[in-house]
């Protein structure tokens, strides 16, 4: 496929490359500032847009002429708000990836992926709208990742040996989450990141790093794409994933949510799953670095746990009455350190739950684990921190629990049972694969369980206040010490 930006081919007619013109952010600017706080992964809910900063454009595909395919242009552009970001965010606001459709005309079908027409500047009399909803401009990205190399401000890589079938048609899923995911004639599936920070993304570095490993329960990526640094020395932009899609497969949170509708055991799958994330975390302890945590680490991580109640509570009234039970699962933690308590730390999942497990139709106790970014509204660089294995697996627990009340008996007392049931059921598989004992350390479990929980609160009081009662539940049982 030729490179427009670095073999030449010919622009839009009548002006400069596209990606050049120095007033194009500024004809955008009002369209974005309509079209993204409508973005379920746009990080900025409930802030004033005050400005925006172009930081790369880049033409993957020169815009046509009137009547012809649409072009596709690369956007990384810094989002300014109002208001104080939340803690950890970068300065200066959010930078997000923004891949846009250019022609004359749109047609019918993709009339929800609109953005808007701009009124000036290069693109006046355009159609915008969203690439990563048109099958067509999905097929030529997935095309510039079989060719690797660089266009622009991007690089594009492949695994050596790795196949990229031709022409495959690519469709995005329905599912809005942090990224955008396509998928390529049932073969392949592209993992695009919305909002990105500067450096290697987790879901790149650790399933490579498992890959390596010989770790099977993982997707090894095939391809990916990146925007080089403007420092030297410095990692570039992780953008898009590309790996192996794996059909004719369930997640365990429909999995766990049908046993329930049908009253149906779910031990035997959760002891696999458990199994299965003990394997995981195996294979990271061989491939990344380790350490240990003693005492000042342990007082770092009670500190930060600390500070995300204090903060979760004056956003959510309702958890008030309940930070001075939630605060004694963080004092135990601190407390066993004072006495010389110490846990190995390694490179986790970060956000582990049932909804990024898949469990084929066929060998059911073949649980594979993806999505390894980590809770995106963290930071880069704590998502990419050695961490204790039990985080994994409270959050995990964390998740059955979820389903057992938001199931279809909702939260009924043989609900509850089969939650209880299947978390001892998981821990046990987590045992027997290789993994330290989860009931063996009850202070970090507890910990970690219960800053699951006040993240979880924030999280729906935010976006789901209608799942909020969910998280509040576990929130009383851990108050009370349970």
């Amino acid at each position: 496929m030729p490179d427009p930006a670095s073999t030449g081919a010919p622009p839009r007619s009548g002006g400069p490359p596209l990606a050049a013109a120095p007033d194009l952010l500024s004809s955008l600017a009002p369209l974005l500032a309509d079209w993204l706080p409508g973005r379920r992964w746009f990080a900025g809910h409930g802030r004033l847009i005050t400005g925006f900063t172009l930081l790369s454009a880049t033409e993957l595909l020169p815009g046509a002429a009137a009547g012809g395919p649409p072009g596709l242009l690369h956007l990384l552009v810094r989002v300014e708000q109002a208001t104080a970001p939340a803690a950890g965010a970068p300065p200066g606001g959010d930078c997000y990836q923004l891949l846009l459709g250019v022609g004359r005309e749109l047609p019918p079908r993709l009339a929800p992926a609109l953005i808007g027409r701009p009124a000036g500047g290069p693109l006046r009399g355009h159609a915008v709208h969203d690439a990563l909803l048109d099958g067509r401009l999905c097929g030529l990205l997935l095309e510039r990742l079989r060719l690797p190399g660089r266009t622009g401000a991007l690089d594009f890589h492949r695994e050596a040996g790795a196949e990229i079938p031709p022409r495959l048609p690519g469709r995005p899923l329905a599912a809005e989450q942090s990224h955008t995911s396509l998928v390529y004639g049932e073969t392949l599936i592209l993992k695009v990141f919305r909002q990105v920070t500067p450096g290697l993304n987790p879901d790149l570095e650790l399933p490579r790093a498992l890959a390596g490993a010989g770790c099977p329960r993982v997707p090894a990526p095939v391809a990916w794409f990146e925007a080089r640094p403007p420092e030297h020395g410095a990692e570039p932009t992780t953008l898009g994933v590309l790996q192996p899609y794996l059909p004719g497969c369930a997640d365990g949170w429909q999995l766990a949510l049908a046993a329930l509708a049908g009253r149906a055991d779910f031990t035997a799958p959760a002891r696999a799953l458990g199994r299965a994330t003990a394997e995981v975390h195996t294979a990271l302890a061989r491939a990344l670095p380790t350490a240990a945590l003693r005492r000042p680490q342990l007082e770092s991580i009670v500190a930060g746990m600390r500070a995300r109640l204090e903060s979760t509570a004056r956003a959510v009234p309702g958890l008030r009455p309940y930070r001075a039970g939630l605060r004694t699962a963080f004092d135990a933690l601190a407390a066993a350190g004072r006495n010389g308590g110490s846990w190995a730390a390694q490179r986790i999942h970060g956000d582990l739950h049932l909804g990024q497990t898949l469990r084929p139709a066929r060998g059911p106790g073949r649980w594979s684990l993806i999505d390894f970014e980590g809770e995106p509204a963290r930071p880069l660089a704590e998502r990419r921190r050695p961490q204790p294995p039990v985080r994994d697996v409270a959050a995990m627990l964390r998740s059955f629990d979820y389903a057992a009340r938001s199931g279809p008996s909702g939260g009924d007392a043989w609900s509850l049972e089969w939650a209880r049931r299947t978390r001892e059921a998981y821990c046990r598989g987590y045992a027997e694969g290789g993994g330290p004992d989860p009931c063996a350390a009850p202070e970090l479990m507890r910990a970690y369980e219960t800053d699951k929980a006040v993240y979880e609160v924030l999280y729906e009081a935010r976006h789901r206040p209608d799942w909020l009662p969910v998280p509040m539940a576990a929130v009383r049982r851990l108050a009370d010490g349970g």
